[in-house]
């Protein structure tokens, strides 16, 4: 895929006083301070959805300082995981590869490192690195130390490959030696991101990449004062919620809320520390998600199906000194192998040729778009929480600006009109009234898959051909 810079801007004004004040107050000495290239401050939950966020509409939610972030940011409304499941997403936010590509198209397979990496492309730019939190990227040992020659060219390392018991979290450093995170492991990691900071203020640029675990299941563990904020009968649900599951989603996003509200008090610790340091204004900050939650909407829980709640993901961009203070919102879909180039192209660093994602860092600074941009979105091989037999399938589809196409191995599947449809009730695929439209988004399809060289083959052939290990419902087994 060429790497060419493309996109769209549309706006989301209106400054918030604290976020604004604190970086035109610090912008004078930042230019005096701060080095010629940005910082880059990566910030990404895992399993936090689009739509629960209080800029993004929901009146249910505690996130104050995400919502003043959104209000000087560039905000990627349709922002897409391609591969919606953990290590699919991991692996092509470091390579900016599609997952057939990388080959991590199911959890707990190992990254190999064919491709030039995120921290290697910056690293070799004069840049310090650094990851804290979960990996998910070194195969079915969970828990083990993960030596340097497998953490992708980051050079400072605080991180576990996984675990969700956050309040009895580890990780490891540079020796073969388990150390604990003390209390909630996302507010310690937070803890350590801001020594981070601290440390190389004045010194080099930095690309820190932070990883928390949640607000994924368990739903119900976050500090006791985020549980208490939150009374399930007090929630609404999306109307795309069956009647019979009501009580049981609502249950739910009381214990999914908490933790985000307790990330939220983090991403206002993070951002105040940018600007104690005087590097807000040099520093890309980004926060976003590795996939979505379906929640029981349209019957379904956790991920990779192609649904709104499971494919569309938070995506905030702060840059002040290309950007300015203010925000605005961005129609146009961002996919994950598109994140690596953009970031890149911000810093102006030379994008690697191994990448197969486009450069949006025009579209970040205001470029106008190209017509019928899309991303790609795919389940290569159903597993885990959405194994065959509870309903899950091979699929390929385009999210566009507007429209959600998907086919499965059987032919087309879902075809929703986003805008007027915006819970996807109503699917229109085959209809003759949507014909022309359909085959549109057809064509877009087929040439999305042609870029990336995807042949659309059952998933037991991608298993085969890279010999992965499975049980009999093509999930890796993983040991703790």
């Amino acid at each position: 895929m060429a790497r060419t810079e493309i996109g769209r801007r549309e706006f989301l004004k209106a400054v918030g006083a604290g976020a604004a004040g604190s970086l035109l107050a610090s912008a004078a000495q930042d230019r005096s301070r701060g080095p010629t290239r940005p910082n880059l401050l990566f910030v990404f939950a895992d399993q936090w959805r689009a739509q629960d966020a209080g800029y993004a509409g929901n009146a249910d939610v505690r996130t104050p300082h995400l919502d003043a972030l959104a209000r000087t940011a560039v905000n990627f409304r349709n922002a897409v995981s391609g591969c919606p499941v953990c290590s699919p997403y991991r692996a092509s936010l470091v390579t900016g590869r599609y997952p057939l590509t990388h080959g991590v198209f199911l959890n707990d397979v190992l990254l190999n490192d064919d491709a030039v990496s995120i921290a290697q492309a910056y690293s070799r730019a004069g840049y310090d690195t650094a990851y804290i939190g979960k990996w998910h990227l070194d195969g079915n040992h969970r828990s083990a130390f993960i030596p340097r020659d497998r953490r992708q060219g980051f050079a400072f390392w605080k991180a576990l490959d996984c675990t969700h018991n956050y309040n009895n979290s580890f990780y490891y450093g540079d020796e073969d030696v388990k150390l604990r995170w003390e209390g909630y492991d996302a507010i310690a990691q937070t803890r350590e991101a801001q020594r981070y900071i601290r440390e190389r203020a004045t010194g080099k640029p930095f690309a820190l990449f932070l990883s928390w675990g949640p607000p994924h299941a368990p739903y119900h563990t976050a500090p006791e004062k985020y549980r208490a904020l939150f009374d399930p009968e007090s929630l609404a649900v999306r109307p795309n919620v069956p009647e019979a599951d009501r009580h049981k989603a609502r249950e739910v996003l009381a214990g999914y809320y908490a933790h985000i509200a307790a990330l939220d008090d983090c991403i206002g610790d993070l951002v105040a520390t940018l600007s104690e340091q005087r590097i807000a204004e040099n520093s890309v900050f980004v926060f976003t998600s590795d996939h979505g939650d379906m929640l029981y909407s349209h019957g379904h829980q956790k991920k990779q199906q192609p649904w709104e709640e499971s494919i569309r993901v938070p995506f905030l961009l702060r840059y002040p000194a290309a950007l300015g203070p203010g925000g605005r919102t961005v129609d146009m879909p961002i996919n994950t192998p598109d994140i690596m180039p953009t970031l890149l192209g911000l810093c102006g660093i030379d994008v690697p040729a191994t990448v197969e994602g486009t450069d949006f860092s025009a579209v970040v600074k205001g470029q106008s778009p190209v017509p019928d941009s899309a991303a790609l979105i795919s389940c290569p091989s159903p597993f885990g929480q959405w194994s065959r037999k509870i309903g899950g399938r091979e699929y390929r589809g385009v999210r566009t600006e507007r429209y959600t196409y998907v086919r499965d191995l059987d032919g087309p599947w879902l075809l929703y009109d986003n805008i007027a449809d915006p819970y996807q009730l109503t699917n229109l695929v085959n209809r003759p009234e949507c014909a022309r439209l359909q085959q549109r988004l057809e064509r877009l399809l087929a040439e999305k898959l042609a870029e990336t060289h995807d042949d659309f083959r059952s998933g037991w052939d991608y298993i085969k051909q890279w010999a992965y290990e499975v049980d009999d419902s093509g999930t890796v087994v993983y040991t703790n």
